[in-house]
């Protein structure tokens, strides 16, 4: 259970004190989950000395900033996540789609700086992680790693990445940056998005030298939880909120996510329990893994892929989607430049605060868009109908594959007659093929698929394998929230700070 993140009681007494005198020693408070849920939680004296704190250094205050509640351009939370409304124009149909904006956590402006928390602090609280003599490694498709690294950084630890070679330059940027020893602690392994299992292998070889630690969000089960309870709750507020502005609306019908790590899709069993809420998984067109056991590669960055996470509730899903890379990189195209936003504003009456409000959305979030509006069409959703997504990141990590897209697709020149084929093309002309509603048997077929991962590859044992078809597996798993709450507090009373 240790490798896969749960132990409710501490494991190393003498790892548990070393981190207690050094977190003692550099003034470093850990958040308890249900603060990141609700800030309001966090003490008085807390949110005001963030006021002083610039959200991109990295100051341990800066673990109370890992919510859905950052003001945009602020240093103070706000009673409701941001987020966007997409309108008919844009969408093409008459349902809400709604998008919550992950680009507001601090250091790192995507979400998955939440799962990286929910994955290191319960190693630190159980004395499974010595920030002192251990590297923490995170493998990733491109931002969980950099949320690693910039945990780790906070809580005065060696963090070490993983990523595929050709993930943006932007990420790599940033973790030049921020890396204690850039040389050292990035590793760029062989392929693109789709090379899930030679980040893997990287695991496996870096895993022989003692003092690794592997936090896999891919049988994380801190970062499904997280998710679950701060990301789910989240959501919440934001539906709360619109339906004070528009009582008429119903509840959401579907959360669409693409599957990455299926953190985030944790989020959408929440929404279940809470609404009813359809879960629509969705994946890259190039590599259809859950929709046809299919293969290939993308540029669908930070959504991973030719296997099944081992942290994806596969039997709570209810749809299975599947987005073309050449929609994504075109509409990203179209979003970020000065041609496809005249063209957006000119010619399909949309206003400039809602098309410069697009930039907030990164690749894997258009694709979440397109996915949500493949679902609301083969519903027949209508005007009082809500589908609600997140966008994990905005356009800011992704300014060289816009150069690389208009190379690609647009001839080296992008102008109002090719944004124009983009939105008829790529908006427009949505349709609801590559999406499949789950019957009990595909939904066994999913799950199946990840034996090959799990069993065979990674040596799991198979009764534990199977036991995640049980749903009370999942909610038994929450009862681990309140208990690292309270270990929260202790390990805080020890350190004093």
């Amino acid at each position: 259970m240790s490798k896969l993140g749960l132990e409710d009681k501490v494991v190393d007494q003498k790892t548990l004190d070393k981190s207690v005198e050094r977190f003692k020693e550099r003034k470093i408070r850990l958040p308890k989950f249900e603060e990141l849920k609700d800030p309001k939680k966090i003490p008085a004296e807390i949110r005001e000395e963030l006021k002083n704190v610039d959200p991109n250094e990295p100051h341990p205050l800066n673990l109370f900033r890992i919510n859905w509640f950052n003001k945009t351009g602020k240093r103070e939370f706000q009673e409701v996540p941001e987020y966007l409304v997409l309108p008919k124009e844009l969408t093409g149909i008459d349902a809400k789609v709604v998008v919550m904006l992950g680009a507001h956590f601090p250091m790192v402006a995507c979400h998955k700086v939440l799962a990286a928390y929910g994955c290191l602090a319960p190693r630190v609280i159980t004395g499974q992680f010595d920030p002192i003599s251990d590297r923490a490694i995170w493998p990733s498709t491109g931002n969980y790693c950099r949320g690693g690294v910039a945990v780790s950084r906070i809580m005065a630890s060696h963090g070490v990445a993983i990523l595929p070679e050709e993930m943006s330059q932007e990420r790599f940027d940033w973790l030049n940056n921020w890396c204690l020893d850039p040389k050292e602690d990035i590793y760029a392994t062989p392929g693109c998005e789709s090379n899930v299992k030679e980040i893997y292998d990287k695991c496996n070889e870096l895993d022989k030298t003692p003092g690794n630690i592997i936090f896999n969000q891919f049988c994380e089960f801190g970062n499904t939880l997280i998710h679950y309870l701060c990301t789910g709750s989240a959501f919440e507020k934001v539906v709360d909120d619109l339906k004070k502005k528009m009582p008429h609306l119903k509840d959401p019908k579907f959360f669409s996510s693409a599957t990455g790590s299926a953190g985030t899709l944790s989020a959408g069993d929440y929404l279940k329990e809470r609404y009813g809420t359809k879960i629509v998984a969705v994946e890259a067109l190039e590599c259809p893994t859950l929709l046809y056991n299919g293969f290939g590669g993308h540029n669908i960055q930070g959504i991973g892929d030719k296997h099944v996470p081992y942290v994806h509730n596969v039997m709570n899903t209810d749809f299975v989607a599947a987005v073309s890379d050449a929609s994504t990189d075109s509409l990203i195209t179209l979003f970020n430049t000065p041609e496809g936003r005249d063209y957006l504003v000119e010619k399909k009456g949309l206003s400039r605060e809602l098309v410069e409000s697009l930039s907030w959305l990164g690749i894997s979030s258009i694709c979440n868009i397109l996915a949500g509006v493949k679902a609301a069409k083969y519903a027949n959703l209508g005007e009082d109908d809500v589908v609600l997504t997140v966008a994990t990141d905005s356009a800011a990590m992704y300014k060289t594959e816009v150069e690389k897209a208009i190379a690609k697709y647009f001839g080296g020149k992008f102008d109002q007659f090719k944004a124009a084929e983009v939105f008829g093309q790529h908006l427009k002309a949505v349709t609801v093929d590559h999406l499949e509603e789950l019957t009990q048997t595909g939904k066994d077929r999913i799950f199946n698929l990840g034996y090959y991962t799990w069993v065979e590859q990674q040596g799991v044992e198979l009764a534990d394998f199977n036991a995640r078809k049980d749903p009370e597996f999942w909610t038994n798993l929450r009862k681990f929230i309140p208990v690292w709450d309270k270990m929260i507090d202790q390990f805080n009373e020890m350190t004093g700070v």
